[in-house]
């Protein structure tokens, strides 16, 4: 990784793909990566790991089946929010509008979790790509 400041808006500007995050940087072991969402992902766990959201602009919407028998819900996260799915809860992000979207995820947690339903075409199943 480059040792100087990265502009976040410069980096969701130099890619098109949705749901195909670019990894601006890294903190330890963990990736800071920086995507563009619309539609619907895929429902998703990730068994060993929390999964951090921070919405830099648009609206996401999370939704979350906790496995418990209350059943399905919905967070939604407007420009400047934050929120985080705990590992083990099964989750899938979508957009009606368009957002994009920061993520701090583990180095090589895919974007489809450790168990999935059947990827659509659109999602970028990944462990991130390099920015640029």
């Amino acid at each position: 990784m480059i040792n100087e400041p990265i502009d976040l808006k410069s980096a969701l500007s130099s890619f098109d793909q949705l749901w195909s995050p670019r990894i601006v940087t890294q903190v330890n072991d963990y990736d800071v990566r920086v995507t563009k969402v619309a539609g619907v992902h895929v429902w998703h766990v990730h068994e060993n790991t929390d999964e951090f959201f921070l919405v830099l602009d648009g609206e996401l919407g999370i939704g979350l089946r906790d496995g418990e028998d209350e059943g399905e819900r919905v967070v939604v996260l407007p420009k400047g929010s934050v929120f985080v799915v705990p590992r083990g809860v099964e989750h899938r992000p979508f957009s009606t509008d368009g957002a994009s979207i920061l993520l701090f995820e583990p180095t090589g947690t895919s974007t489809v979790g450790d168990r999935h339903d059947p990827v659509p075409a659109h999602v970028d199943a990944t462990t991130g790509h390099a920015l640029g």
